[in-house]
């Protein structure tokens, strides 16, 4: 079992003057008292006012707000992480909902697009292909001694925007800021780690301010390599850590997962994070509905590895509920690029074939054109109950389509999870009015609530932050050696078991933002519990356990400061 960390003691240094206050989780900005300013020759170096973090963060606040875009603020915020790290996260935990947009999606992804232009500070590690044999030499540095979670990204699918090379390290970053905003992950345990083997984006390539490495993409057996000279690396280096693995290409997400999760512990947000949540999203549109889980029909637009691993979690899901494995499968449509997958197409991959259609299922189907099974035919023809989108495809949910399915069913569950806002499938104001306001709707960016007859029906942004904190802090807290898939469903059920819905068949599908330290507690502690079970962390008692997990969680305050001999 894990030790958890001490976050109350006075904090050692031997750092003084410019040192300590460019150093940026230990920098206090005004706050540090007049007895610190003495011993760490501060004086002159600050204004003479001596501050307190309350006072700090309304004046951060007042700044960011008087911004005309979100690209400014965030690009505000990431200085403000870069210079005091824990009045950053004071202003994050503080207000989460207001700051969860900013500093993740929607607008990480312009900030992944503009990256270069407002790189200033060094923040996590960059291992260029270019520098392959210097990988252990640069994670040997002792700053990295305590890294306990690690977010690692090749750059090559940020969100729905595809190749963004060097710039995709806003996603880790981003991420990384969720796991201690909303679990309390102490900043000193988390790596942004970005795998730069060039891109293929030309734009980055022929920009003059890009700051990675400037090459095509690496591929192949050298890509491989390369990956696993960086995996072996980190294994060497943090017998325990936490690896989460952001927005790989579809190509790579599933294999390198399958590759490594058994060697070390690691998961791939884009895939389980995603189908935790959407699983858990789900079971609490079932308590408006319902519609039992074993009698969902399920559609899916995009069935690359999120929609693959959304529909593996969910057809699990039924088998747990008595469902066989063959009438399970039976429930979900996936329709990808050349529509619905069905028995006989070329290119079936390993996690799409338990999804694929039978033909002889869907031989009596009236189809808008023969030969050709689109979103449409199966909306029409299947009926579905919910409709979940992982496209990257802005306005893949026609008004036909949705109308076609809310012909059939009652009260339609319509996950566009694509993100940033502009690849959302649909807005949830079409699918208010193209439902006549009855659709259930979890969306992957956040949006405001729509007005509709009277009714301000509110948006549920069905984010992966609901759960990838949680199971970090529970796989961190327990000591697991692996993340099992059953972690994931323990994840997904406990969100779900915190809906509103359960109480109020009009409520939210999912708690407010502002919640999201509570759920990543409750979270954590299924996710614990459930790593117990699976045999992956050493047993003890509950009352234990949540002493450990509370323990781990940080909360961002000043600690006093003594001069180190």
């Amino acid at each position: 079992m894990a030790t958890g960390p001490d976050f109350n003691s006075p904090i050692e240094t031997d750092l003084t003057d410019f040192s300590l206050i460019n150093t940026p989780m230990l920098n206090k900005g005004t706050a540090f008292t007049e007895a610190e300013r003495g011993v760490f020759h501060l004086h002159g170096l600050l204004p003479p006012h001596v501050g307190v973090l309350d006072e700090q963060v309304a004046r951060r606040l007042k700044v960011l707000r008087a911004f005309e875009t979100d690209f400014e603020r965030y690009a505000f915020l990431r200085d403000l992480q870069d210079t005091n790290e824990t009045l950053f996260y004071a202003l994050l935990v503080r207000n989460l909902e207001e700051m969860l947009p900013l500093v993740y999606t929607p607008t990480v992804g312009e900030g992944c697009q503009r990256f270069s232009e407002i790189w200033r500070k060094p923040r996590g590690v960059f291992l260029s292909y270019a520098n392959k044999h210097r990988i252990r030499e640069i994670l040997s540095n002792p700053r990295f001694d305590q890294v306990r979670v690690i977010v690692v990204s090749d750059g090559e699918r940020i969100l729905g925007l595809g190749d963004q090379g060097a710039g995709g390290m806003g996603i880790p970053i981003g991420k990384l800021s969720l796991y201690t905003g909303c679990a309390g992950i102490h900043p000193d345990m988390t790596l942004p780690i970005l795998l730069d083997v060039g891109t293929n984006n030309k734009e980055r390539l022929a920009d003059p301010l890009y700051v990675g490495w400037r090459h095509e993409r690496v591929t192949g057996a050298e890509y491989d390599d390369f990956v696993e000279a960086f995996v072996e690396a980190v294994a060497d280096r943090w017998p325990d850590v936490l690896l989460q693995w952001e927005d790989f290409a579809g190509s790579n997400a599933s294999r390198l997962l399958l590759r490594y999760r058994d060697r070390l512990c690691t998961f791939n947000d884009d895939i389980q994070g995603t189908a935790a949540v959407a699983a858990g999203t789900l079971l609490a549109a079932i308590n408006v509905t319902g519609v039992k889980l074993t009698e969902q029909r399920i559609a899916f637009l995009g069935a690359g590895s999120a929609g693959c691993g959304i529909a593996s979690l969910i057809l699990q899901a039924m088998i747990d509920d008595g469902a066989s494995e063959t009438e399970a499968r039976s429930r979900f449509f996936m329709v990808d690029r050349n529509g619905l997958l069905i028995e006989g197409m070329q290119g079936i991959t390993p996690a799409q074939t338990p999804f694929v259609q039978k033909r002889e299922a869907v031989a009596g189907w009236t189809l808008q054109t023969p030969n050709e099974i689109g979103l449409l035919d199966v909306a029409s023809n299947a009926k579905p109950t919910a409709l979940i989108g992982v496209s990257g495809q802005a306005g893949a949910f026609a008004e036909a389509v949705v109308r076609a399915m809310a012909q059939h069913v009652e009260r339609p569950v319509i996950f566009p999870l694509s993100n940033p806002t502009s690849r959302s499938e649909a807005t949830p104001e079409q699918l208010i009015a193209w439902t006549d306001g009855r659709a259930l709707i979890g969306s992957g960016s956040p949006f405001a609530p729509v007005e509709w007859k009277g009714r301000t029906i509110p948006i549920d942004q069905t984010n992966n932050s609901y759960i990838f904190p949680g199971v970090g802090l529970g796989v961190l807290a327990s000591g697991a050696r692996r993340v099992t898939d059953a972690m994931f469903m323990a994840a997904g059920k406990a969100l779900a078991k915190m809906s509103p819905t359960i109480d109020d068949k009009n409520g939210r599908l999912l708690p407010t933002v502002d919640r999201l330290r509570a759920v990543s507690l409750a979270v954590a502690n299924a996710v614990a519990r459930q790593a117990q079970a699976d045999g992956v962390a050493d047993r003890c008692d509950e009352a234990a356990l949540s002493g450990r997990i509370k323990a781990y969680v940080w909360e961002p305050q000043y600690r006093p400061y003594l001069k180190r001999d």
